[in-house]
C-alpha cells in the first residue's frame, strides 16, 4: 500500500475495554455496503436501518430513540429547527382545499406560514381562541384535516385543554399536532393527553445552551409516522450529528435545569405581579392565569419562561428602563443557560377572544445565574418604570 492510499485508509484499532459515557459523533454521508447484494437491498433496512447519511447515523438514531420514549411515541423525526417541525408536519398532512385550525396565541412564524405560504397552496385555515375547549368543535368542518395547539403559547402563555380539543377533533376526523417546547417532555406528555404529534424546538431546553438549532416530531401511531417519514425523504431534509450531539449533551442535564429555572421563575413572576407598572403578570402556575385549571391537570410543574404584560403608559419607557442590566441579554428565543428578556408587542388578531388593542409584553427566560442576581436586574428594571410613572424620587425597593 502507497503513502497516498494509507492517508484514505483508516487503519483498523481495536476497541475492546473502551467504553465511554457519552454519544460518539458519527459522520457520514455516504454509507458502504458489504456486497452488491447488500447495496441493491438497502432500501428495506426500514426506517432505522442505514442507507444513506442524509437519513441518520447512530447518533442521531439515538437522539430520535431518546425522545421517543421520553413522549411514549412510535417514532421521532429530527429537523433543522422547531419551525421546520411545525411546518413540516402540516405540508405532509394538508393538501389542497383542506384546512388547518391554528390558535391566537401560536408562534407568530405559524401564523405567518399559514397565511402565505399555505394559502398559495390552496389551504385556508382559521385562527381560534386557544381557551374554547371542546368549542373547538363548532369550527371544524368537513375540510378541516389539521387542528395545532401551542400550549402554553409563547408570548401570551394561555394553556389550552387539550384532551377536550383532541377529542373533538378525533371525533371529526381531524388530526391533532401540539407544539410542547415550553414544557419539554419532562413537564408534559401531550402524546398521553390525545395529540397525534408533539413538536420540541430542541434549540430551547432540550439544548440547553443557546448553540444549537434543531427540532423534532415524536408521533402516536405508526401510520402517520411513515408518513412523515416519507414526505422529509422526498425533501431531502435532514439535520447535522454534531447538532444531534449537542442536544443529547443538553438532555443530560434538563431536568436539573428545568427544576432550577422553574423554581426561580415562580417566585420572581409573583414579585413582579406587586408592581405598579405591570398590567398582569403571566404565568401558568399563578391560580388567576388562562388555562391554569388545565395546566394544573395536565402538568408536572412548570419551566423558567412567564411574560409580563405592561402598562400602555409604561410602553414608551421601557427602552431606558432596559440599559444598564447586569446580567439579562436582550434576545429571542429562550431555555438557555443565560437569562434573557425580550420586548413583545402583538397586535389584535382575528380571533374572537382578540377584539383588543395592541399589548406590550415583557418575556423573561430565567437562565442559571444566582437568583439574588437575576431578581437584582429585574428589580432596577421596574423601579426605574415605577419612578418614571410616579415622577417622583423612591427610594430602590423590594417588592
Amino acid at each position: 500500500m502507497y503513502d497516498q492510499t494509507k492517508c484514505v485508509h483508516h487503519p483498523i484499532v481495536s476497541l475492546e475495554g473502551y467504553v465511554s459515557i457519552g454519544v460518539a459523533t458519527y459522520r457520514a454521508s455516504t454509507i458502504v455496503f458489504d456486497d452488491v447484494q447488500s447495496y441493491a437491498d438497502r432500501h428495506t433496512r426500514g426506517p432505522t436501518g442505514y442507507s444513506y447519511g442524509l437519513y441518520g447515523t447512530p447518533t442521531s438514531r439515538t437522539l430520535e430513540a431518546q425522545l421517543t420514549q421520553l413522549h411514549g411515541g412510535v417514532g421521532t423525526v429530527l429537523l433543522p429547527s422547531g419551525q421546520a417541525a411545525i411546518t413540516s408536519i402540516m405540508l405532509s398532512v394538508l393538501r389542497p382545499g383542506d384546512r388547518v385550525l391554528i390558535p391566537s396565541s401560536v408562534y407568530p412564524p405559524v401564523m405567518t406560514h399559514c397565511a402565505t405560504y399555505l394559502r398559495e397552496f390552496g389551504i385556508d385555515h382559521t385562527i381560534y381562541d386557544p381557551l374554547c375547549g371542546s368549542g373547538i368543535e363548532q369550527l371544524i368542518d368537513s375540510r378541516t384535516k389539521l387542528v395545532w395547539v401551542e400550549s402554553p403559547g409563547s408570548t401570551s402563555l394561555e394553556v389550552q385543554d387539550l384532551p377536550a380539543i383532541a377529542d373533538a377533533s378525533h371525533r371529526a376526523g381531524a388530526l391533532v399536532g401540539c407544539d410542547n417546547t415550553w414544557a419539554s417532555p419532562l413537564l408534559c406528555k401531550p402524546l398521553t393527553l390525545g395529540a397525534d404529534f408533539v413538536v420540541e424546538a430542541l434549540t430551547k431546553y432540550a439544548g440547553g445552551h443557546s448553540d444549537v438549532l434543531l427540532g423534532s416530531v415524536t408521533v402516536r401511531d405508526e401510520p402517520n409516522d411513515t408518513k412523515l417519514r416519507d414526505w422529509l425523504r422526498t425533501m431531502g431534509i435532514g439535520v447535522s450529528p454534531d447538532d444531534c450531539t449537542l442536544v443529547l449533551r443538553g438532555l443530560e442535564t434538563m431536568g436539573v435545569r428545568l427544576a432550577h429555572v422553574g423554581r426561580v421563575a415562580a417566585d420572581i413572576a409573583r414579585k413582579l405581579g406587586r408592581s405598579t407598572a405591570v398590567q398582569r403578570v403571566l404565568h401558568p402556575a399563578l391560580p388567576e392565569h388562562p388555562g391554569n385549571a388545565s395546566f394544573v391537570r395536565d402538568f408536572t410543574g412548570a419551566s423558567g419562561l412567564f411574560s409580563v404584560e405592561l402598562k400602555q403608559q409604561a410602553v414608551p419607557l421601557l427602552p431606558m428602563a432596559l440599559e444598564g442590566l447586569k446580567y439579562f441579554k436582550i434576545g429571542a428565543s429562550w431555555g438557555g443557560t443565560h437569562s434573557l428578556l425580550a420586548p413583545i408587542t402583538l397586535a389584535a388578531t382575528q380571533s374572537t377572544r382578540s377584539r383588543c388593542k395592541s399589548r406590550t409584553y415583557l418575556r423573561i427566560s430565567i437562565g442559571l445565574e444566582d437568583p439574588d442576581d437575576i431578581w437584582d436586574d429585574l428589580n432596577t428594571i421596574f423601579y426605574r418604570l415605577e419612578r418614571q410613572l410616579q415622577n417622583i424620587s423612591l427610594p430602590n425597593k423590594d417588592y
